[in-house]
């Protein structure tokens, strides 16, 4: 090789790593001797999402991204114009809603959908369980989705609530956990309840980003053990989430309540808005009832119907530019 040549990737040593947390045109990177790297991926455009694995080649204090491994999943919602991604190679998604502030059943239903679009489970937890009633009537809210085989699980983040959390560190154990969750729910609480030093770990990637925002902007890879086995990945929030990645004709399949009773009507491309003999349709309740244990076995909740409703008309709309 000639005096002053940069070696090409292959005839350099590739460094296997871990994206924990990007901003901007810089990722950090974390190594098998844990060690973060600011790492700079080729190319004019950022490919690299919190989560890819990577190889990656020193350069002095930093590195670049050569290569991104190939994903199992890659969690992101689509706007009309935009494509967001959170985060890569997860094993679960916590949605983390409240009691109080109400939340967004729509909002909900839109995050399962993602998830189940990419073969991800969903890990469904509500905050505040010492709010009373406010608690039992949300818990109530989430009966159709326990029905259609969701885990749920409640949570107590102020106050006595050792014992939920204990439940909740069981769930994520060994899991690499996406956590969502609508302002209020307390997603910044858990993560500090679970990540101890999450507020010192933000700080030292902020001033490697060299970005005292990217915190707010960008998602972030913690690990809550010593051994590196159990990470939650924190996830900023969002106002909207578009599922215009989704075939409207696909939309049923991924919402397991109605999934269950498709086949079932008359027509093989049923959209299960109108057409008669339609074996959807056929067992959505009367309007003011929830499906519940107490249920049909294929029973769909009205609101659940709804949301389907809703949604096939926002995907079957034609783009605005």
């Amino acid at each position: 090789m000639k005096a002053g040549t940069r070696p090409t990737p292959e005839a350099a040593t590739l460094v296997d790593g871990r994206v924990v947390a990007a901003f901007g045109r810089h990722c950090l990177v974390e190594s098998a001797d844990g060690k973060r790297r600011i790492c700079h991926p080729r190319g004019k455009k950022s490919q690299v999402v919190v989560g890819d694995r990577v190889q990656w080649l020193p350069s002095g204090d930093e590195g670049s991204v050569e290569r991104v491994h190939e994903r199992r999943n890659l969690f992101y919602r689509q706007d009309e114009l935009r494509t967001k991604s959170f985060a890569a190679n997860l094993d679960q998604v916590l949605v983390l809603l409240a009691a109080d502030p109400v939340f967004s059943e729509s909002q909900l239903s839109r995050a399962l959908i993602a998830a189940e679009a990419e073969g991800i489970p969903v890990l469904i937890v509500l905050n505040k369980r010492d709010l009373h009633p406010a608690f039992e009537l949300a818990w109530e809210r989430l009966a159709p989705y326990r029905r259609m085989g969701a885990k749920v699980l409640p949570l107590q983040l102020k106050g006595d609530g050792d014992d939920t959390l204990s439940a909740l560190r069981a769930a994520l154990e060994g899991h690499h956990s996406l956590v969502l969750g609508p302002s209020g729910a307390g997603k910044s609480t858990l993560v500090n309840r679970l990540v101890p030093d999450a507020g010192a770990q933000t700080g030292e990637i902020s001033r490697a980003l060299n970005s005292g925002k990217h915190t707010t902007t960008s998602t972030t890879w913690y690990w809550t053990d010593d051994a590196h086995k159990t990470a939650l990945i924190d996830s900023p929030g969002f106002q909207e989430f578009g599922l215009h990645h989704i075939e409207p004709s696909r939309l049923a399949s991924l919402m397991p309540d109605l999934r269950a009773t498709l086949g079932e009507c008359r027509f093989y491309n049923c959209t299960h808005l109108h057409e008669p003999g339609c074996g959807v349709r056929a067992q959505v309740l009367p309007e003011g009832t929830v499906a519940n244990e107490a249920s049909g076995e294929h029973a769909i909740s009205p609101n659940r119907y709804r949301i389907y409703q809703d949604l096939f008309a926002e995907l079957s709309a034609p783009l605005r530019y």
